[in-house]
C-alpha cells in the first residue's frame, strides 16, 4: 500500500466513499456521545472485516440501530435481534448484533459514572489531551498503544464486546483522540475542529 495518494494517507486509496472519511471525519477530534457511540458500534461491527465494508454499511447501521441513538438500543430485546438477522444492510452477525445491544447499556453506564463517554476516554490519556503522533509512513503507524490497551481492558473488564485494543486503538483514531494522519497528509493541520 502506497503511504500517499494524491495527498492524503495512502489507506483510503481512490474510493470517494473513502476519500470523504478520510477528509471529513478519521482523526477530527469527537466530543458529541452520540457520534461516539456510532463509531463504538461501527468498529465493533468491523471485527474481522474491512473498514470500508462496514463505511458502506453506515446508513444501514444508522436504521438498524435507532440512528445510534444508545438508550433506544439498551432498550432492544431478542425479538430485535431476530428482526436485525434479517436486516439487509449491516452484518447479520448474532453475536455482534446482540454485542451492540449490551454495548450501549454499558455505554449508558460509562455515561452516568463519569458524566460522559467523552470524559472517560480522556482518562486514558495523559493530560486528558488528544496524541497527535508524527508519522510519514504507513508502515509506522502502530495497531494498538498503551492507552487503547488499557482503555480495551477496562471495557472488558465491564462486560464490552467486540472491543479489544486493536479495535479501540481504530476506534481512537477515528474520533480523533489519537491523530494518525501522516506528516504529508492534507488533513495533517485540520485536526483541530470538533465534532
Amino acid at each position: 500500500m502506497q503511504d500517499m495518494i494524491n495527498g492524503r494517507c495512502g489507506w483510503c486509496g481512490t474510493d470517494a466513499l473513502y476519500v470523504k472519511y478520510h477528509d471529513e471525519e478519521w482523526g477530527k477530534p469527537v466530543t458529541d456521545d452520540r457520534t461516539l457511540f456510532e463509531f463504538l458500534v461501527l468498529e465493533s461491527a468491523q471485527a474481522g472485516l474491512s473498514w470500508i465494508t462496514i463505511l458502506r454499511k453506515r446508513e444501514g447501521y444508522r436504521k438498524a440501530f435507532c440512528d445510534f441513538d444508545a438508550e433506544r438500543v439498551a432498550r432492544m430485546t431478542d425479538e430485535d435481534v431476530e428482526r436485525l438477522m434479517h436486516t439487509d444492510g449491516i452484518v447479520k452477525n448474532r453475536l455482534k448484533i446482540k454485542a451492540t445491544i449490551t454495548n450501549a447499556r454499558l455505554f449508558l453506564d460509562l455515561q452516568k459514572e463519569f458524566g460522559s463517554f467523552y470524559d472517560y476516554t480522556l482518562t486514558f490519556f495523559p493530560d486528558r489531551k488528544p496524541i497527535v503522533n508524527t508519522f510519514r509512513s504507513l508502515s509506522e503507524i502502530p495497531v494498538s498503544s498503551p492507552e487503547s490497551d488499557a482503555m480495551s481492558k477496562d471495557m472488558k473488564k465491564r462486560g464490552f464486546k467486540f472491543f479489544g485494543s486493536t479495535i479501540c486503538y481504530a476506534h481512537l483514531q477515528a474520533a480523533g483522540f489519537i491523530n494518525d494522519h501522516l506528516t504529508g497528509c492534507i488533513c495533517r493541520n485540520d485536526g483541530a475542529e470538533q465534532r
